[in-house]
């Protein structure tokens, strides 16, 4: 496809359900260190059954001082509303957060500085994790839902849509779309990096630039935290067995279940220490479901469930 996109502009693009923190997010988008010489504007998809968001969209418009463009994408489906960003961004650049997320106020200006300097297709910032009391004191000592890429063989493979900046105008990103299959499973994030790294892309990471994610009581449970990374493990599981023969596959089976073997001994063995206990568990989930992936079980589902409140949060 051939490239549409203005220079020197960049899009952020957030992707909303039912989440009043989306005001927050905007907020400390207001404040930004724009990128010299670069324009910028927001997109919002909204993919609420109802225009849900667009009240809160329009009385922050005076507010916030830069160009804002509300898209109604309704589907329960995270990748359509990613698709909607794509879909209504000619810039050069096209940034994503999420809509319980904030971001520093030199975050912008950070990636497009790595992006410059690397000349790569993408590049991820870290997202820092903030815990309220309820939280586990071995939760907030772990650290367990910051996020931050993957390095495999020096090289980061794939990448996340909670603070990312891409190249729109590159080959092997221009046109490429998220993945509907994966809309409510999640994961759809990082099967599309991994495409784009498959084409030839560079995926690089600026670890200044930071976004904010305040971790919500639902989601400081040790049960939150094994669906996580169960889901992230299937995705994994997937993707691997998509590019391999049998003999592959079945050799990937065998590492995953030494890998879950390994996990379980590990945790034996720290059952005292309730950090290092409980990340090796959760390593072992992630092994159990890179397993299941890689036999072809269906994905758990993240997104479009009934109850309120629930938002398009990342899934990576």
């Amino acid at each position: 496809m051939e490239s549409t996109v203005l220079p020197r502009t960049i899009d952020i693009c957030i992707c909303t359900f039912r989440r009043p923190e989306l005001a927050a997010t905007l907020r400390s988008l207001a404040v930004l260190e724009p990128p010299q010489a670069y324009k910028v504007g927001v997109i919002i998809a909204d993919n609420d059954d109802e225009p849900s968001a667009r009240d809160l969209v329009i009385a922050m418009m005076d507010e916030l001082q830069i160009p804002v463009h509300y898209i109604h994408a309704p589907a329960r489906n995270i990748s359509l509303a990613r698709n909607a960003c794509l879909d209504a961004s000619r810039a050069r650049f096209v940034a994503f957060i999420d809509d319980d997320e904030t971001a520093t106020k030199e975050w912008l200006v950070r990636l497009v500085k790595a992006a410059e300097g690397s000349r790569a297709d993408v590049v991820l910032g870290p997202v820092r994790a903030g815990y309220g009391e309820d939280a586990p004191v071995w939760m907030r000592h772990g650290d367990f839902h910051s996020t931050f890429p993957v390095l495999a063989g020096g090289e980061i493979r794939t990448g996340y849509t909670c603070n990312v900046l891409m190249r729109m105008d590159a080959k092997a990103i221009c046109g490429r779309r998220f993945s509907l299959d994966r809309g409510q499973t999640g994961g759809e994030d990082t099967a599309f990096f991994d495409e784009v790294y498959r084409a030839g892309g560079r995926i690089v990471y600026a670890p200044d630039a930071w976004t904010e994610e305040v971790v919500p009581p639902n989601r400081a449970t040790f049960r939150w935290l094994v669906r996580r990374r169960y889901r992230v493990g299937q995705t994994h599981g997937r993707l691997v067995a998509s590019r391999k023969s049998g003999i592959g596959v079945a050799g990937q089976l065998a590492l995953a279940g030494a890998k879950i073997a390994y996990c379980t001994v590990a945790a034996t063995l720290t059952a005292p220490w309730a950090t290092r206990r409980n990340r090796n568990i959760l390593r072992g989930v992630m092994h159990m479901g890179a397993l299941s992936g890689l036999l072809g079980a269906d994905e758990l589902r993240q997104y479009g469930m009934k109850q309120t409140g629930q938002g398009q949060g990342h899934a990576t």
